[in-house]
């Protein structure tokens, strides 16, 4: 796990210190300890995190992101692959509370593909759910 060498300047310290200086941007952000030291002994300057902060002290505050920050949202939308395949994402997947070895029906229509879901505990029945498909 990397470790941070210094506790990182904030506010006017953080402002007093970049002012006049003329050091480059990631050797600025060091000095200023927005770095990690990695186990292996590797320096990772954080510019992100100085670059917040510089402007947190300026008292521009930006929006904060999601609360996570990985992925990307559903588009609801899928492409045909070269091999013939559709790939429905997990976003899909955990919207509809699906788990691994749920089973689906499919049923071709003219231009649309249903999946539909088959009870596990029943096989003979079909848990269908009406959608809009106004084109």
């Amino acid at each position: 796990m990397a470790e941070t060498a210094t506790a990182p300047l904030t506010g006017k310290g953080l402002l007093q210190k970049i002012k006049g200086s003329d050091l480059p941007r990631r050797e600025l952000a060091k000095l200023c300890g927005y770095f990690t030291v990695s186990k292996s002994g590797e320096t990772r300057i954080n510019l992100a995190e100085f670059y917040d902060a510089v402007l947190a002290a300026k008292g521009i505050e930006l929006e904060k992101s999601k609360a996570d920050g990985r992925g990307r949202e559903a588009s609801y939308r899928a492409s045909v692959h070269k091999n013939g395949s559709i790939v429905i994402g997990a976003n899909y997947t955990q919207e509809m509370g699906l788990k691994p070895g749920d089973e689906f029906e499919i049923k071709l229509g003219y231009k649309h593909i249903r999946l539909i879901q088959i009870d596990a505990d029943r096989p003979d029945v079909v848990v269908e759910e009406e959608e809009d498909t106004e084109e």
